[in-house]
């Protein structure tokens, strides 16, 4: 019998693609990954020679800044570690008046209870506490004109002696926060100055080089800005001593906008001491915190310089700009103090020709500069 055939139709072979989509995928995901691995590895760019000066420049203003906290944490530490010495001494006096007094008063009972006059009762509220003792109305009935005083005075000294002792608490607190104040102002200082020192020592010697140029190219253009300020106060001068000798036009002591290379007429005793002072400083290291006398930072050397003038201003330039008269930078005269940047971080001494002797920042010595090396803020004329 002839073998019948299949009327089943034949099945078309369909070609699985899922091979080639894994190798697809994972040739992708291979790219990817190199892809991710290079834009790791490719190094970050590096920053260009004007935004390392523009940073360090920006990171020593920032100790500067810090550095003024420092000295007004520190002013307000040592005022309140004096407050608190006094008190304690305070608190010791009036412990022994106390004493005294609670002898007194022992002297007294005493002497009652060899009379028989105290019951042993009462003698054991004495010991315990003279006041609770004294405190019953029959018995301060009994005493006399002197051991009413004595118990007067027990209370008197007691209670100042308590009163003291919770002021010295209070002060020994304050003084604690003003520890703590200190210290963080110190690190913000010290970790400033180290990101500062830590991006100046990896330019190379090409890049120290350039940034030196571009150092000197901004002292010079300060430099060209304080001469024409120096000309203008030249001009300003002169013209105040014509009309001062014009009919009429006073008696030729008024004083005008000097350079203090001239007649000297704009300075005053005090404010020539202050720049005796401040040239002799000339060479000493800038140091934070410092108010000399063999270093100093910005308010220290202002505040020592006008001391040997014999006039006492503050410690920071916050405190230091609220000193005196408010002057105008075309009126300065030699001794006023010149404030620089936003935060008032920076002080210098005006030395006459727009120019100034101050302690910069750390590295640097006690010099003379244009006023118009950093962005002033403002001037006083502080007597």
């Amino acid at each position: 019998m002839p073998a019948l055939a299949s009327h089943r139709r034949p099945r078309t072979r369909v070609r699985s693609t899922a091979p080639a989509i894994g190798l697809t995928s994972a040739a992708l995901a291979s790219v990817t990954l190199l892809s991710s691995q290079s834009a790791m590895a490719a190094p970050a760019p590096k920053p260009g020679i004007e935004e390392v000066q523009k940073k360090v420049d920006d990171l020593y203003r920032q100790a500067g800044t810090a550095t003024q906290k420092y000295n007004q944490a520190k002013e307000a530490t040592d005022k309140q570690r004096t407050r608190v010495d006094t008190l304690l001494d305070d608190v010791a006096k009036r412990t022994a008046k106390v004493n005294d007094a609670r002898r007194t008063l022992g002297n007294y009972a005493a002497a009652q209870y060899r009379d028989g006059a105290l019951a042993p009762t009462a003698t054991f509220f004495l010991a315990d506490d003279p006041q609770s003792f004294f405190d019953q109305t029959h018995l301060m009935n009994r005493m006399a004109d002197r051991q009413q005083q004595a118990v007067t005075e027990f209370r008197t000294q007691q209670a100042k002696a308590s009163e003291q002792r919770a002021q010295a608490v209070e002060s020994l607190e304050t003084l604690t926060e003003s520890q703590t104040a200190l210290r963080t102002s110190k690190q913000n200082v010290q970790n400033k100055l180290t990101e500062a020192r830590t991006l100046l020592s990896k330019l190379t010697a090409e890049e120290k080089a350039r940034l030196a140029e571009l150092e000197r190219k901004k002292e010079a253009e300060a430099r060209l800005r304080a001469a024409e300020l120096a000309k203008k106060q030249a001009a300003a001068e002169k013209e105040a001593a014509r009309k001062a000798k014009e009919p009429g036009g006073g008696s030729g002591t008024e004083t005008a906008p000097g350079s203090g290379s001239g007649s000297g007429s704009s300075a005053s005793t005090k404010a020539e001491k202050v720049l005796a002072f401040a040239r002799a400083q000339i060479g000493k290291p800038y140091v934070w915190g410092a108010a000399g006398p063999s270093s100093y930072d910005c308010s220290g050397l202002t505040q020592a310089a006008w001391k040997a003038a014999g006039v006492d201003i503050p410690r920071t330039t916050w405190d230091q700009v609220n000193v005196g008269t408010r002057i105008a930078t075309a009126d300065l005269h030699p001794g006023d103090l010149v404030f620089f940047y936003d935060d008032i971080s920076h002080v210098g001494i005006y030395k006459g020709d727009g120019m100034m002797i101050h302690a910069p920042k750390p590295g640097a010595s006690v010099r003379e500069e244009s006023i118009y090396y950093m962005p002033i803020y403002g001037s006083v004329r502080p007597a």
